[in-house]
């Protein structure tokens, strides 16, 4: 099967090139502080390129936040980290009104979602009500307080960071909360060579983050964004896509499938993807390297997990 497009140009092939080896420098540059999870930071990226947003879900000490926090020093833009906790209040992420004496009015201070990067740290530690002050910002890219739209940054990310839900104080996110999500991502153990590696470089004297330089700016990623929508995606890999959410649907019988939203992301972070692979086209390699992280949060099953539901399909639907 063909997927290339037709009408492809040297010139998309010229930005495609000049990206991937920005996209390398970003991933090299995290690499100084994350070793041995070059996918996960591929992902994340893809899930950056495709303009969404992810959730890391994983134990403590893996290196969540630290992984975030070196996506941010890796580019020239605005970065803030928001501690969840149970007493947090959605004004204290959103903003809110103060009352001027001098003026005698009301002005808005802006909360830290006013930012390019934003790390929701252990999301799951604060209430859903605070929870949800973050889904206007994710899914519309703008606050509403006191009935006036504040727009937000054009190049607007949310890395959340979650502990399993079966720890002590957390509270698990409403479906609403995980669909904003594009992407669900774990970071996992390392292996034995790389945790030797971790004691190597990670010592009180040597902070491999504060050394971290920015390689990239705001303007490249917004950049990088438009290149995505441009990237070529058969017309037989739309009938793939619908086939594979119809089947989370057929397969799952004591729940619910993925929402046509989940298909749209889908076919999205499947063009970052090919953008990593240095193509112009999408592959179904493309779309099946991510349909977990996409596909598995989203899925309401009855006693089976969200993971195991899309292996099956995965197995049953035939790739064009």
């Amino acid at each position: 099967m063909n997927y290339q497009n037709p009408d492809t140009n040297s010139d998309q092939e010229k930005n495609i090139l000049h990206t991937f080896e920005q996209i390398t420098k970003v991933i090299e540059n995290i690499e100084k502080v994350i070793q041995g999870k070059r996918t996960v930071i591929e992902n994340v990226l893809a899930a950056l390129i495709a303009n969404g947003h992810v959730i890391l879900l994983d134990v403590p000490g893996v290196g969540k936040t630290l992984l975030a926090k070196a996506l941010a020093k890796s580019i020239d833009t605005h970065f803030k980290r928001i501690q969840f906790t149970p007493d947090l209040l959605p004004s204290d992420i959103t903003g809110v009104n103060i009352f001027n004496p001098k003026t005698r009015e009301f002005e808005f201070q802006p909360g830290p979602v006013f930012t390019s990067i934003l790390l929701a740290d252990e999301i799951n530690r604060s209430s859903p009500k605070t929870q949800s002050a973050l889904l206007e910002a994710m899914e519309e890219r703008q606050v509403t307080i006191d009935n006036v739209q504040y727009k937000l940054p054009e190049m607007f990310f949310v890395i959340a960071t979650q502990n399993p839900i079966e720890h002590a104080g957390t509270y698990p996110l409403p479906a609403a909360q995980l669909d904003r999500f594009l992407m669900r991502l774990s970071i996992g153990y390392p292996d034995a060579a790389t945790e030797k590696l971790i004691l190597n470089i990670h010592t009180r004297d040597a902070k491999p983050l504060d050394e971290l330089k920015s390689v990239i700016s705001a303007s490249d990623v917004i950049k990088w964004q438009h290149l995505a929508n441009a990237i070529y995606f058969a017309p037989v890999l739309d009938d793939y896509l619908v086939s594979l959410a119809q089947a989370t649907r057929n397969n799952n019988p004591n729940g619910h499938g993925v929402s046509p939203r989940a298909t749209l992301l889908l076919k999205r972070v499947s063009r970052a993807i090919a953008i990593l692979n240095k193509r112009n086209y999408v592959i179904p390699d493309d779309i099946r390297r991510v349909i977990q992280a996409v596909f598995a949060h989203r899925l309401v099953t009855g006693g089976k997990v969200g993971e195991a539901i899309v292996e099956e399909i995965l197995s049953k639907v035939n790739v064009p």
